[in-house]
């Protein structure tokens, strides 16, 4: 089980208690339907059914704020342009496939639920921080990244993790615009790929992801801007080269490879040293690897930070 730094307090005591429970039967009966849990386990406490969490002590944002103020271009550029038109336009379609190619011994075309169904869904509660300078914590649900990747067999030569994500413009009307070169291509080094922090997730607050948090599959880097975790993916390759991601072709001054969270490192037109946390008033301190350090400093030792932004 992986515990961040702070308390041990369940989620049940930090987290209103009807969203609580709406977490718990998420788990707990998707578990059951989605990946074939034994009807007993379906029955069991939140901990039977749930692998591991990840404990803040930090209380989640709110569900409507998380669901209400996003990114997610596909759908326009203001922050509430996602919630106001992904519900209208996005259902995606079932089946959802995924397609995993390239440097593997084992690529294949699954159905998003396939993919990740040999794993138990965890829950996460982390730290989102977005390159504005705002952030939110959310309650994740889903899978380890590393232990899907594992399937495929990636060979010596797949030294990165590329993923596309779907552009519909009938769906998205986002797409349409040219602010950025669709479809929105994102990527990381397979190392930071196969961290054990770097999640798959299906689900946030015990539910579902609404189509504005980028249904029905989307990647989690907690330590990295919120821009690196792509939103429903259609497709992972292993690759030899680092992938040219769709914010570096637009801004390559503003956005580089690695984006991880540095309050030294300032976007070209604001501060990145404090951020406003969703819900507050004050502003904070903007923390390394926004705090993570302990555990995903290692993956950039020796590097310039400032260099390699």
């Amino acid at each position: 089980m992986l515990l961040m730094k702070g308390s041990d307090t369940p989620s049940s005591e930090i987290t209103e208690r009807k969203l609580y429970l709406d977490r718990r039967r998420f788990l707990e009966l998707g578990a059951a339907a989605v990946f074939g849990v034994a009807g007993s386990a379906a029955a069991a406490p939140l901990a039977d059914v749930v692998k591991g969490k990840v404990i803040l002590d930090e209380s989640p944002t709110p569900l409507e704020a998380v669901t209400t103020y996003n990114n997610f271009y596909e759908f326009g550029t203001d922050k509430d342009d996602p919630a106001r038109l992904a519900p209208k336009t996005f259902t995606p379609l079932k089946p959802w496939t995924v397609a995993v190619e390239g440097e593997c011994a084992r690529p294949a075309t699954l159905d998003y639920l396939d993919l990740i169904r040999p794993n138990r869904l965890e829950e996460r509660i982390y730290r989102m921080r977005c390159v504005e300078a705002w952030s939110m914590v959310i309650p994740w649900v889903g899978v380890p990244l590393g232990e899907v990747l594992k399937r495929f067999e990636p060979t010596s030569r797949a030294k990165f993790v590329e993923f596309t994500t779907l552009a519909d413009p009938v769906r998205m009307p986002g797409v349409k615009s040219r602010v950025l070169e669709w479809p929105y291509v994102e990527g990381l080094r397979i190392d930071e790929a196969m961290h054990p922090l770097t999640l798959l997730a299906v689900g946030l607050y015990g539910e579902e992801l609404p189509p504005q948090n980028g249904a029905p599959i989307r990647l989690v880097v907690p330590w990295k801007y919120g821009f690196k975790s792509a939103k429903s993916i259609v497709r992972i390759r292993f690759v030899e080269q680092a992938p040219r991601s769709s914010w570096m072709k637009s801004a390559p001054r503003e956005y580089g490879f690695y984006s991880n969270v540095n309050p030294k490192v300032d976007h070209p037109r604001w501060s990145q040293g404090t951020e406003r946390r969703i819900g507050e008033f004050r502003r904070r301190p903007t923390l390394m690897f926004n705090g993570y350090a302990e555990q995903v400093a290692a993956l950039y030792s020796g590097m310039d930070l400032a260099k390699d932004f």
